[in-house]
């Protein structure tokens, strides 16, 4: 007897993080990551702030980190009960890091998990990225590792996404540090950014918000209906759902998790080309309708940026 295929999300989204001055953020995403600058607009809730994005050629899904830069920042550091890394699938790993010591970038590694070579470095901020080599085609999300105190409760979540338990590894971290165990958990309809590493650790670090941290992570609906199946569901399985608020770019729909991390569920319509040509994505500074009014006093206020070539 055969069963009709359980839904599950197919991937990562984007994730979105908090980091210190702006140009800083730019030169190291753009500069150094080689990441294409995909959207510059404001925090919505905050329009005295930027909100800029960073992406792959295209602009897809899967690919989206995006930043609130504040100006005087303190510095954050990553814990239980928050998201503590971001990782790219990349090609070549040996081109890679070889790039990185010729411009005098240092990174960790190179270090194997579950079986892939991969090495990590940070933003100006302290924010861990990883690069991990999977044979990817282009550089979209691997995954990203979330610091839990216990993972059962965010494992039921994200079952209820529809991953599945793919390994167990842990590590010793040397040192006083002891060490990690991370859980993987895999979409059993997997595309761009289909793992989740649940991360428990002996290390001792109380989370703390701010600048090098990760705000939340977000999940993605192919579309509005698929948005409004994953509410119901999620509401269902006891989760706090916020309804679907209008992000510009995307849809988007929250929750905090059991385990502390905040959730978001985006849909891949309408896209970053709804306000601009695709060829001119991040060039100029786009606004909500309800800030348009208020454009010059905006422009005022934000730090000047210079996109790196």
């Amino acid at each position: 007897m055969s069963h009709a295929k359980s839904p599950a999300i197919p991937g990562l989204h984007h994730v979105t993080a908090i980091s210190g001055p702006p140009q800083d953020n730019l030169d190291f995403w753009v500069g150094t990551l080689g990441q294409r600058f995909v959207k510059r607009t404001v925090n919505f809730d905050d329009p005295g702030t930027y909100h800029l994005y960073y992406g792959d050629r295209d602009a897809a899904p899967g690919s989206i980190m995006t930043f609130f830069p504040f100006v005087d920042a303190g510095p954050g550091r990553a814990g239980a009960g928050m998201a503590s890394a971001v990782a790219y699938a990349i090609p070549d790993l040996d081109q890679r890091m070889g790039d990185l010591a010729e411009a005098a970038v240092d990174f960790e590694g190179p270090f194997e998990r579950f079986g892939e070579r991969a090495i990590a470095l940070k933003d100006p901020d302290g924010l861990r990225v990883e690069l991990i080599e999977g044979g990817a085609r282009d550089e979209g999300f691997h995954s990203v590792t979330l610091w839990l105190d216990e993972v059962t409760s965010t494992a039921k979540v994200l079952e209820a996404m529809g991953y599945e338990r793919e390994a167990e590894e842990s590590t010793a971290t040397g040192g006083t540090g002891g060490g990690e165990t991370r859980i993987r958990y895999r979409s059993t309809d997997p595309e761009r950014g289909s793992a989740v590493d649940l991360m428990t650790s002996d290390a001792r670090s109380i989370g703390r918000p701010g600048a090098g941290t990760i705000h939340h992570v977000a999940f993605r609906a192919r579309d509005e209906k698929e948005q409004l199946e994953w509410r119901e569901r999620l509401s269902a399985a006891g989760q706090q759902v916020t309804p679907v608020i209008d992000r510009q770019y995307f849809d988007a729909i929250y929750f905090r998790t059991p385990g502390g991390v905040l959730f978001e569920i985006a849909t891949d319509p309408p896209g970053f080309a709804v306000d601009e040509d695709p060829a001119h994505l991040g060039e100029a500074l786009k606004l909500p309708g309800k800030y348009e009014a208020h454009r010059a006093r905006i422009e005022q206020v934000l730090p000047e940026i210079r996109v790196p070539s």
